[in-house]
């Protein structure tokens, strides 16, 4: 049986520790929850974790507010010891604390740069960004501020798939590649560097980048809820 253990950072439980779980179980505001968080941005039944094959999925399970993975809103994740979880406003970190101590130096920067945010300077305002012909402005946290959702290095592909599932996978793969290396060669005229090392697009290249940011999003939207058989 795989069991987890979480660590709240940050709300009214901060401090506690949910050690040796057995999976599955949930997070939420109710008493029913093995997680259980007061705070009312939390749903009633807010989140599950799950086994599945030795690895840790977490699922949120139609919340009001959202998870937040390392500050990147998910619907389903593939935990690794050490990532962030936000929880309304709860913050926990997956692992066990023996496992954070063979990876401390990581684990304490990004610790405590969830700690230092209101310190950090941000370069990016919401004017350096346009979106699309219609104007309207990035309005999540400024760029800089946000974490990289998979610290630890890419995710490790899937296995056990059957040949379908496999060839169908790689297309979804080399349609993300082709597109991009698409922007990359179709840019590569239009990059123009400025003296503070920043790189400018043409509004047509940054609106390629659009369109497969949207097929992306598209595609984590139906593994994240496949049609019922």
């Amino acid at each position: 049986m795989v069991t987890v253990t979480f660590q709240v950072l940050d709300g009214l439980e901060r401090g506690q520790v949910f050690a040796n779980l057995p999976t599955p179980i949930t997070i939420g505001r109710e008493e029913d929850n093995d997680i259980r968080l007061n705070d009312e941005r939390v749903s009633r039944f807010h989140a599950k974790v799950q086994a599945h094959s030795g690895q840790v999925i977490l699922t949120d399970l139609e919340s009001t507010n959202g998870t937040r993975v390392n500050g990147h809103p998910v619907k389903m994740r593939v935990l690794q010891p050490g990532d962030q979880i936000l929880i309304g406003r709860c913050l926990l970190v997956f692992g066990h604390p023996d496992e954070l101590t063979n990876d401390e130096d990581s684990t304490s920067s990004r610790l405590s740069a969830h700690a230092n945010l209101g310190d950090r300077t941000v370069s990016l305002d919401k004017q350096d960004v346009e979106f699309g012909t219609g104007g309207s402005d990035w309005d999540g946290p400024p760029f800089d501020l946000v974490e990289e959702l998979f610290p630890n290095g890419p995710p490790s592909l899937p296995n056990g798939l059957n040949a379908l599932q496999s060839a169908q996978l790689s297309d979804v793969v080399a349609y993300a590649h082709s597109r991009l290396m698409r922007v990359l060669l179709a840019g590569r005229e239009e990059f123009a560097s400025d003296s503070d090392g920043s790189i400018c697009l043409s509004k047509a290249t940054w609106q390629q980048l659009q369109r497969l940011e949207l097929h992306l999003s598209q595609y984590l939207e139906q593994i994240s809820d496949p049609p019922a058989e």
